[in-house]
C-alpha cells in the first residue's frame, strides 16, 4: 500500500451528510470516498496518476510480438482519389434526389 500522508479538510453539513450516506451504502470509509473522488477529479483534470505495471507490461509484449512479424505485403490499388471525391460527392448531393 502507497503511504499515505493526512489531511485535514472542511466539509460543508450537507456534504457532510452525503458522504456519510454513500461511505454507509458502499461499505468503504469515508477517507476511501474521499480518496476515490479525488482521482476522478485529478484523472478529468488531466493530472496523469500512477500507471498500472501490468498492463504496460502487456503492451510492451504486444508492440514486440508485433515487431516479428512480417511485413504487410502492398497492393497495388484499384481507386483513384479522385474517384473517391466524386463518388463521395454523388452520395451526398442533397440535390439529385
Amino acid at each position: 500500500m502507497n503511504k499515505m500522508v493526512r489531511k485535514q479538510i472542511y466539509l460543508q453539513k450537507g456534504q457532510e451528510k452525503q458522504l456519510k450516506k454513500v461511505a454507509e451504502a458502499r461499505g468503504l470509509s469515508e477517507a476511501e470516498i474521499i480518496r476515490r473522488a479525488l482521482d476522478t477529479e485529478l484523472k478529468r483534470a488531466g493530472y496523469r496518476l500512477a500507471y498500472d505495471n501490468e498492463a504496460w507490461q502487456r503492451l510492451c509484449k504486444l508492440m514486440r510480438d508485433q515487431d516479428k512479424k512480417p511485413p504487410v505485403p502492398r497492393k497495388k490499388r484499384d481507386w483513384t482519389r479522385e474517384d473517391l471525391y466524386e463518388e463521395r460527392m454523388k452520395r451526398y448531393d442533397r440535390r439529385a434526389s
